[in-house]
């Protein structure tokens, strides 16, 4: 099963879904509790992480917004919301020029199913709007997953608002968020 088309995250701020999502447009991140942008800054600081959230222009594809960041697309990460079979979720961090691998993070997380939700229902869990999710900042400290290959990199991941990226050192922001680091893409 591919993790294109059914993307329910970020990927440095690109929205990969169609349609629209739940409070899309209002480029506040969604929550009362304060901006997306605003919230990831918060959850960087309580961290200890050096997160510099950048400006750009739209992008329509995770590849235009590597482009514009000045960086390759596997070190733009897609911060997917998965469900498992229990109603709760969690994060995987997958470097963008890679999909989800469903057997790998099932096996991974020890179990037999795990689905992506609908935007709604990741706004929801997230407090996020689909192409701004974030683990820095959710509604939530879901557990994080997080694909061994973005060890190593900077990389820039959703900043909780549309036109935003957060670029942060991967090994800080999975020391940080005490992501379980292992092979969950293809």
């Amino acid at each position: 099963m591919s993790d294109e088309g059914a993307t329910v995250g970020s990927a440095a701020g690109v929205d990969e879904s169609e349609g629209r999502a739940v409070g899309e447009g209002r480029g506040d991140g969604g929550s009362p509790a304060g901006s997306g942008a605003d919230r990831v800054s918060a959850a960087a600081d309580q961290l200890g992480l050096a997160v510099e959230v950048v400006e750009r222009p739209a992008a329509e594809t995770l590849e235009q917004a590597a482009a514009l960041l000045g960086l390759d697309a596997s070190s733009v990460v897609k911060s997917l919301v998965v469900k498992r079979h229990d109603g709760s979720f969690l994060f995987a961090l997958v470097p963008g020029d890679r999909q989800i691998s469903w057997s790998k993070l099932r096996s991974v997380v020890g179990v037999n199913k795990l689905s992506m939700p609908s935007a709604e229902v990741a706004f929801e869990a997230t407090g996020y709007e689909r192409g701004t999710i974030t683990p820095l900042g959710s509604s939530t400290a879901w557990p994080v997953f997080a694909d061994e290959r973005i060890l190593g990199l900077r990389v820039a991941l959703g900043a909780g608002v549309h036109g935003r990226s957060a670029l942060v050192d991967a090994d800080a922001l999975v020391a940080g968020l005490s992501a379980t680091v292992a092979d969950i893409s293809d």
